[in-house]
């Protein structure tokens, strides 16, 4: 009955150990897949990071490139602005540059009927007092929309105002200063339409041979 009871017991304790053998087997193969399972997801956030990453830095770029083509736009909108706010001042001060150009062979005419005036006849004084007069009033009605006179005698010769016929001795000028204007020069809101027509004195004065 003891031998019985024995054996009894040794099969029950093999059972258990068997048992105990089978649920490690188990624990350990469940921790196996939970740690592959950890590993599988800890892969996949690491990959949807770097996706993240990458998607934030092309956004990044995006808004760089979109802010330097606002930039870009803003810059060339104020460019063509002042260009036509350029274009607008240009047009109004010299709208009048051909209708004046026009105009100046009048003023020359003019001038010209009063060249000896103090020296004409008493008959004709009243009709050159109205030259003069009408000259006056047309020389003060342009100077006011922007046109000067260039009249440089006794000034330094000026090559972006005047126009030299040549050069004379003069012992009253000085070289290189202009002498003679013998047709006025002007201006329109400080831009040449004509140049003066001068002489330029060389200076000394004439020589004089003393030899026989």
């Amino acid at each position: 009955m003891s031998n019985e009871s024995s054996k009894a017991g040794q099969e029950q304790v093999e059972e258990v150990v068997e048992t105990v053998q089978e649920n490690e087997t188990d624990a350990t193969e469940t921790t196996a897949e939970n740690v592959a399972d950890v590993i599988d997801e800890l892969t996949q956030a690491n990959f949807r990071v770097e996706e993240l990453e990458q998607a934030l830095a092309e956004a990044e770029a995006k808004v760089v490139e979109q802010k330097d083509s606002v930039l870009r736009a803003a810059a060339e909108s104020e460019n063509v602005r002042r260009r036509a706010a350029l274009d607008v001042e240009k047009a109004h001060k010299f709208a009048l540059e051909k209708f004046v150009n026009e105009l100046l062979p009048v003023i020359d005419n003019m001038e010209r009927a009063l060249v000896g005036a103090e020296n004409a006849d008493e008959a004709i004084k009243p009709v050159l007092e109205g030259v003069e007069l009408t000259l006056k009033t047309f020389i003060s009605a342009v100077e006011k929309f922007g046109v000067k006179a260039v009249d440089p005698v006794g000034e330094a010769f000026n090559p972006e105002q005047h126009q030299a016929i040549g050069m004379q001795p003069s012992a009253d000028y000085p070289a290189n200063t202009v002498m003679l204007v013998m047709q006025k020069g002007y201006l329109l809101n400080d831009r040449l339409l004509r140049p003066a027509m001068v002489m330029v004195s060389q200076g000394g004065g004439a020589s004089v041979d003393t030899q026989a």
